[in-house]
């Protein structure tokens, strides 16, 4: 339990999710790889990853695995829909990593066997995964993994423990054939001396050029011509700039339930009818349960915080020194507060804390002796060693030691060390067993009040839902399931409709959130279609209809062809302008001849640079500011943006960028070649992620 608890206050729900997916620097997200890679296997299947299909039944049991082993961690069973998510990832990463991450690695010749994954678990050199999970706040405890693996797994009949061990031993294991696969991109990375200074010197180099542009007109030229045929050829040349996940163009109304006039005096009658009840009562907590839609908190309050509640709560908190409760304030969203001071006192923001743990049937009589050993002038920390069941708080050295706490980062059933004097320890009670806890230091008091606050909230009726839904009904009725008695409905009710493009994934509609049921709809539905009624949060009626239906895999040239078109007319204006401004000037010999017949000015960089912005990010005129020979005239030049002649006047070598920075280039190549290889082992792999269709 003591070690757990370490995990749990240090850590916290993100440890295994950090394992998961944070191995090493180069592992993607695997929300970027979904993007990338996604696409359709049979419709009961998660994905596919090397041509296994991932069935949606063993993708379940490994999300399970993997809420345990958080569940462990955390010692909480409650997931926030980030949290869920964040899981769902890291079942997902394990996959990926077993079906092919792994086998490739081993295909290319890497191995962790037995003896060097003893090593990196129980060894003399334990995984930054072990250190971690089971090191203290100044460095790796092996008793603590040796209490954990010895006494801990084996008494846990429920098989949770083990199920954690297995865990981090396939986590260290995959981390290990991650940094050898990994060590393989970085070390070709070799840069001999030649290449360094070659680099050195190119990035030293800055030149005075001057150069004259002449802008690409944005009216379109009709002397240009894009065929058919021309859009068709580039089209089959081109398919693979084409590909798509699948996705929708659709149409949607919405009603959003509000609460009526009547409803929020109603809210404003309720909060006032027990208001005088709100100042009186000596049992707050019960009192709100009853009553209020926030509940009673020990937090202890600053100035300004409880602005993120209501400003007006916060200046009268702040500026009274009554008990009583406050006015009545109406805050955002049809919220009504009123707020009363429970208690008043300076308290610091963090306190350093140590303790001893003490567990069993004696564990109160134990404590009650130590505690008048300590009191006594008895050594805290040689105490601990001997008693305590809890090995791995050594802070700054000192067995016991648990170190800073805060309000935000505190143990459970610790609250109280916020207040307690220094250096006088005494006795709590918490879930993990009986605790003698000493306050050695603490940062400055300020001022700080505990409040409950009574806040209700407007809430829509049922007379007020059935209006709303009245409406929603009557479009839906209109609509009849097509999209053209949908636009009818728009057109007879002066409804506001929206028009987007949604993947599988989408599960918000603006501001609206957990609106997946929507999209499953669209997904299921064919083009031309409407829907029913869509009830989201119980609070927001949708009525939505497809546009357009566009599939997976390569868009048909219909609906690319206008950006091919004009990606055609582009190159070819850009062809045809050069050429006309090449004919204009022929002849002429100097840069302030050909502006002058050009009608434009002759601009001056003094220290144009690879680095250099504005026109200088046009490569077309960096290229050819280093490519020309000084005091010669080079153009046309042909850009992204522009036509464009230039002339070096001179150039001159620095000396800002050096070796260092040389082998730091270096190295970040290496670091982005190393971000590309789970990638493109999906991409090689066919890995098919599907799960947005489920979650």
């Amino acid at each position: 339990m003591a070690v757990l608890e370490k995990i749990r206050v240090k850590f916290g729900l993100a440890i295994s999710i950090i394992i998961a997916l944070a191995l090493l620097s180069f592992i993607i997200d695997p929300g970027t790889l979904q993007g990338a890679l996604q696409g359709m296997s049979s419709k009961y299947d998660v994905g596919k990853i090397a041509g296994r299909a991932i069935r949606y039944t063993d993708y379940q049991e490994d999300v399970e695995r993997f809420t345990t082993i958080n569940e462990i961690i955390s010692g909480s069973s409650v997931h926030s829909d980030q949290q869920q998510r964040q899981i769902r990832d890291a079942a997902w990463q394990s996959l990926i990593d077993k079906y092919l991450f792994v086998k490739n690695a081993k295909a290319a010749g890497i191995t962790v066997g037995n003896a060097e994954l003893v090593n990196l678990t129980t060894g003399e050199n334990p995984s930054p995964v072990i250190l971690q999970t089971f090191g203290g706040p100044d460095g790796f405890d092996p008793q603590n993994l040796v209490d954990f693996v010895q006494n801990q797994v084996p008494a846990d009949e429920s098989g949770r423990l083990q199920t954690f061990w297995n865990y981090l031993q396939t986590t260290v294991s995959n981390q290990q054939y991650y940094a050898k696969y990994g060590a393989l991109f970085t070390a070709s990375a070799y840069q001999n001396a030649l290449e360094k200074a070659d680099i050195v010197a190119k990035n030293n180099t800055t030149a005075n050029i001057d150069y004259i542009s002449v802008a690409y007109p944005y009216q379109e030229d009709s002397a240009v011509v894009v065929t058919d045929a021309d859009i068709k050829k580039y089209y089959k040349a081109h398919k693979k700039f084409f590909e798509q996940k699948a996705n929708r163009d659709i149409e949607y109304v919405v009603f959003e339930v509000t609460p009526s006039a009547e409803d929020i005096a109603a809210a404003n009658e309720k909060i006032s009818a027990v208001y005088e009840e709100f100042g009186a009562t000596t049992n707050m907590k019960a009192f709100l349960l009853r009553n209020s839609d926030r509940q009673l908190s020990s937090y202890w309050y600053k100035a300004g915080e409880l602005n993120t509640v209501n400003r007006e709560v916060n200046d009268y908190v702040f500026s009274t020194r009554s008990s009583a409760p406050s006015p009545i304030y109406s805050g955002s969203e049809n919220t009504f507060y009123t707020v009363r001071v429970m208690d008043t006192a300076n308290i610091p923001d963090s306190v350093y804390v140590k303790h001893i743990l003490l567990q069993g049937n004696d564990a109160k009589a134990k404590a009650d002796s130590l505690l008048g050993v300590i009191r006594r002038g008895g050594n805290f920390g040689l105490l601990a060693t001997q008693y305590s069941a809890d090995k791995g708080s050594m802070a700054d050295g000192q067995m016991g030691n648990i170190g800073w706490m805060t309000q935000t980062y505190m143990i459970p059933g610790f609250e109280s060390v916020l207040t307690a004097k220094v250096n006088d320890p005494y006795i709590i009670n918490t879930q993990y067993g009986t605790h003698i806890v000493a306050v050695t230091r603490r940062t400055a008091p300020i001022a700080k009040k505990q409040v409950a606050i009574l806040e209700k909230a407007a809430i829509a009726s049922k007379e007020t839902f059935g209006k709303y839904y009245s409406q929603a009904n009557r479009f839906a009725s209109i609509a009849g399931h097509s999209l053209e008695g949908y636009r009818a409905a728009v057109d007879s009710l002066g409804v506001y409709s929206h028009q987007i493009n949604v993947n599988e994934g989408t599960s918000s509609y603006g501001a609206i959130d957990q609106a997946k049921e929507v999209t499953r709809w669209i997904f299921d539905a064919k083009k031309g279609k409407a829907s029913d009624i869509i009830t989201v949060n119980n609070n927001y009626f949708f009525i939505a209809a497809v546009k357009e239906i566009h599939k997976e895999g390569t868009a048909p040239l219909a609906e690319v062809s206008q950006n091919i078109r004009q990606r055609i007319y582009f190159e070819r204006l850009r062809d045809v302008k050069t050429a006309e401004v090449a004919a204009k000037v022929e002849g002429l010999g100097t840069l302030e001849e050909i502006a002058e017949a050009l009608g434009v000015s002759v601009t001056n960089e003094p220290d144009f640079s690879f680095s250099t912005t504005g026109r200088g990010s046009d490569p077309a005129l960096a290229g050819a500011a280093f490519a020309a020979a000084e005091g010669a005239l080079a153009g046309p030049v042909a850009g992204a943006m522009a036509t464009y002649y230039v002339r070096v006047n001179s150039r001159e070598a620095g000396s800002f960028f050096t070796d260092e920075d040389a082998a730091q280039q270096a190295s970040q190549k290496a670091q982005y070649s190393t971000q590309l290889v789970l990638p493109v082992m999906s991409r090689i792999g066919d890995v098919k992620d599907n799960r947005e269709r489920f979650f």
